[in-house]
């Protein structure tokens, strides 16, 4: 199977290190919906190394704190930080990723749940 992940362009890295590298997703949720991924091609979070787990988080650290998107004004309210882990879980592309998807004041109406929403009959726990 083809990975589209395995031969990103190097005009869509945004930024890497080591291990890993972020580009834009290419169907954002929301303006600057960012993707870091392993180098190496993996499937699960779970089968990484623990320099590869360090890289990722560093990358989504450095990514995050320094957030810098052309498409987008204002820095993000909050973020949205996510892995669909196996095609139970949505997974389309069999490549590990991390989403950070930044967040806008009032960009939904009622925010709350967050990542819960992916099984809405379990969203709204505070009713």
């Amino acid at each position: 199977m083809h990975c589209p992940f395995c031969q990103i362009p190097s005009e869509r890295i945004i930024a890497q290190n080591a291990h890993a590298f972020a580009i834009r997703d290419a169907f954002p949720v929301s303006p600057g919906h960012t993707l870091i991924i392993p180098q190496r091609h993996v499937g699960s979070f779970f089968d990484t190394t623990p320099e590869e787990k360090l890289a990722l988080l560093e990358l989504l650290d450095v990514v995050g704190a320094g957030f810098i998107a052309p498409e987008i004004v204002a820095k993000p309210d909050a973020y949205n930080i996510g892995i669909n882990d196996g095609p139970a879980a949505g997974q389309t592309v069999p490549h590990l990723h991390i989403h950070l998807i930044p967040r806008y004041k009032n960009d939904v109406p009622d925010p709350r749940g967050g990542v819960r929403w992916v099984v809405p009959e379990k969203a709204r726990y505070w009713q």
